[in-house]
């Protein structure tokens, strides 16, 4: 039987019998025993990193423990969705199998390919590798990489049945909102001090309603674009992007306004990453993506209000796993989860004032 090393025996979402051996049987070259680690940076779906005996390197994902909501940890669909984009100018992993057998590992998971590139979360992390220039070509070749996601033909790469294409930005809040329902109704049934009533999610939901502009054409959308969510060679150009469990099809505009909520400015005093002189501001990146896809981006406020209210729903979701440990510990991390809901949401009803 097909053994992990003694390290990763413990490791919580791995079964340390069952995976190891659907691993040797499935994905052609690797051979154990293995090695499993959890991925810092993770707050949904579950991210390993797995080294063979001969240190091959891959990725395997898989959903969270325990309170899964229904279609928003869909291994297979994932698995789908970077496996059609194989052959696109859109960098991503190879995809290497997909088990739906739940007695393996309780859920679905898939296993992809490791790419070995930076990640960049913290101003450390750009600024002993890049310069000035450096940091703005980083900013417009991410926008670059956004307009050929959004450029892909989805019927010829076989994804043109993944979802609905029209009335995007309708489906998406009732959908959320949805979600952030059942996150609620989970808290309640918890109990433990662990629900917070939150209406002013409700509240931007009603005002987002309202104001719903024309969709902007149908394309692939990522869902959770930005820069954390890429890997980067050392030319600063996307190797990988990863995290598509949130992907459909719809309205473009919508990633354009999920990749402006997370780019902090110069002038923000949490002062992460992108706020650091160089990397383009979002007025820039806009620009770019409206000369790159020639698209119109006038209304890209209610887009970024949008993109604010979607957080608050998903970070909802995020919070009741964390508060109720099904994220595999770090209860302590729920307060400050919750705090960011409530501000996600006034962030978004600041679209009110436009």
């Amino acid at each position: 039987m097909t053994t992990v090393d003694s390290a990763s025996a413990g490791v919580t979402g791995i079964n340390a019998e069952r995976v190891p051996d659907w691993l040797e049987r499935n994905i052609a070259g690797v051979r154990g025993p293995f090695s499993f680690e959890l991925i810092a940076g993770g707050r949904s779906n579950m991210t390993f990193g797995v080294t063979d005996a001969a240190g091959r390197r891959l990725v395997l994902r898989r959903p969270p423990m325990s309170h899964v909501l229904a279609s928003a940890h869909d291994m297979g669909r994932e698995h789908r969705i970077i496996s059609a984009l194989q052959d696109t100018p859109v960098p991503v992993p190879e995809t290497l199998g997909y088990c739906e057998d739940e007695s393996v590992n309780e859920r679905p998971f898939y296993v992809m390919d490791f790419v070995d590139g930076l990640i960049l979360r913290s101003k450390d992390d750009t600024a002993a590798r890049f310069d000035e220039a450096g940091r703005r070509g980083i900013g417009e070749n991410l926008v670059d990489v956004l307009a050929a996601i959004h450029d892909v033909d989805v019927d010829a790469v076989g994804l043109g049945t993944l979802a609905r294409k029209e009335g995007y930005i309708t489906r998406q809040l009732k959908r959320w909102n949805g979600q952030f329902q059942q996150s609620q109704e989970q808290e309640r049934e918890a109990g433990g001090g662990v629900y917070r009533p939150m209406p002013l999610v409700s509240e931007a939901h009603a005002l987002l309603s309202s104001r719903v502009p024309e969709q902007h054409g149908a394309a692939i959308v990522h869902g959770d674009y930005r820069l954390d969510n890429t890997i980067l060679g050392a030319d600063g150009h996307v190797k990988a992007v990863l995290d598509w469990e949130l992907c459909t099809l719809g309205d473009p505009l919508a990633d354009v306004g999920t990749l402006l909520m997370y780019w902090a400015q110069g002038t923000s005093s949490a002062e992460p990453v992108t706020a650091m002189p160089g990397f383009p501001t979002r007025d820039e990146l806009a620009a770019r993506y409206a000369a790159a896809s020639g698209r119109d981006v006038s209304q890209i406020g209610f887009y970024l209000a949008f993109a604010y209210w979607k957080l608050a729903c998903i970070m909802e979701g995020v919070y009741v796993r964390y508060a109720t440990h099904a994220m595999g510990g770090g209860a302590e991390e729920a307060e400050p989860l919750g705090a960011r809901v409530q501000e996600s949401a006034k962030q978004a009803m600041g679209f009110r004032e436009s």
